[in-house]
């Protein structure tokens, strides 16, 4: 069993972007610790000849077709632009 310990913790928050106070982090190594036991027990169960799921009841994704569009969505991409003229992004002109 994999165990997660506090200096392994506040290097996952770290690399997470998450703020966590010194007090929580043995709380949090607990919780990792926890996630990780849990997968090593899924990685226990043999799904060999296991076709992959999207439900428990048999159903096909919907799908649309594959075509290409413009989007139709001009204007509320160029109402988000500083400078806008003729239905183009304008930008400063600039020279070396």
């Amino acid at each position: 069993m994999s165990t997660i310990d506090k200096d392994t913790a506040r290097k996952v928050a770290h690399l997470a972007r998450i703020r966590v106070e010194e007090e929580n982090l043995p709380k949090l190594a607990e919780q990792l610790s926890g996630i990780l036991s849990f997968m090593e027990q899924l990685n226990e169960v043999d799904v060999e000849g296991i076709e992959p799921m999207t439900s428990v009841t048999p159903m096909r994704l919907k799908r649309r077709v594959d075509v290409v569009t413009d989007g139709n969505q001009q204007e509320a991409v160029l109402k988000n632009a500083p400078d806008a003229r003729e239905g183009f992004f304008a930008v400063p002109k600039v020279v070396e």
